[in-house]
């Protein structure tokens, strides 16, 4: 187990250093200079341009200006946006947030969602089996952003259950409702998800072979069923938290959140090059972490994994 997670550690260096390349090249190459639109319609100053430019090291080669990056964060700078703030200050104050926001809306669809999963799959064509599947196709069908603004209009506006907006986002409280928006796609692909492997295992052999040596049910259930049954659930679920934490930038805009999602997209309406590539490389870390945490579980779930 020590040498896999060793060897994954060091698949995930060239992993994440082409991904960051990659975003760097990609913001700092498109059309349009960053500096000069600081100054909004207003003409910029040439000189002015140019000491900025070469205040923020865009006058230099666009790898060397990577390669400065990298090797700041190897000290934990991520460099400074536009405006003089230190790029990690402003994460620093956004991500807890939507950590947050990710964490309540994956508790919620990994609770709700396999325990839908498990009950319609062991009722499969049942009258509670058929409502689930329409009502998880419905969610499906429909943009997170609409189930946001319909969720905002009832409970906000006309039945006022909730703010309209959230007025503090570290209110736990106050992201109930934009957590379960944000879980609303998620949560139905884990049901549906779920429902169809339990089903496959149920008509496995060792299924039948557990139930035929006289097993309780609860042990044929809880342990022969579900530990294989979960694996691809475990799958889904370990990637989903880094889609849930970038994905937010919807759900954040709609309900005024102060978190990443809303920074992220005030930055790269603003042109605010640093702090994209400070937001993405961390994004890009929590998926890499992720994966590897999935890789550990399937050990655990599937006592026929070993690895070498």
């Amino acid at each position: 187990m020590g040498r896999f997670v060793a060897r994954r550690l060091l698949q995930m260096i060239p992993v994440f250093i082409g991904t960051t390349l990659l975003i760097f090249l990609m913001v700092y190459s498109l059309p349009g200079d960053p500096v000069k639109s600081l100054f909004g319609p207003k003409a910029a100053d040439p000189a002015t341009v140019e000491r900025l430019r070469h205040q923020y090291g865009l006058d230099k080669p666009l790898l060397e200006q990577y390669w400065n990056y990298i090797s700041g964060l190897f000290k934990g700078d991520f460099g400074q946006s536009f405006t003089g703030r230190p790029v990690a200050d402003l994460m620093a104050e956004a991500f807890p947030v939507t950590i947050r926001l990710a964490l309540l809306a994956f508790g919620f669809e990994v609770i709700v969602g396999v325990a839908l999963g498990i009950l319609t799959g062991l009722k499969r064509g049942k009258f509670l089996d058929q409502i689930v599947l329409v009502l998880t196709l419905v969610v499906i069908s429909i943009p997170v952003f609409v189930i946001g603004y319909v969720t905002q209009f009832l409970l906000g506006l006309k039945w006022k259950v909730i703010t309209p907006t959230v007025q503090d986002s570290m209110d736990i409280g106050q992201l109930m409702v934009p957590a379960i928006v944000l879980a609303a796609l998620s949560l139905a692909y884990v049901t549906r998800l779920t429902r169809t492997t339990v089903g496959e295992n149920l008509r496995a052999d060792y299924m039948r072979t557990a139930v035929a040596k006289g097993l309780p049910r609860k042990r044929v259930i809880g342990v022969h069923l579900m530990r294989n049954s979960l694996i691809p659930v475990v799958t889904f679920l370990g990637t989903d938290l880094g889609m849930l934490m970038g994905g937010a930038i919807v759900t954040e805009g709609i309900f005024n959140i102060q978190g990443v999602g809303n920074t992220l997209f005030r930055s790269i309406q603003t042109s605010e090059g640093p702090t994209v590539v400070g937001i993405v490389t961390v994004l890009v870390l929590v998926y890499l972490v992720s994966s590897l945490v999935v890789d550990l579980l399937y050990a655990v779930l599937d006592p026929r994994i070993r690895y070498a």
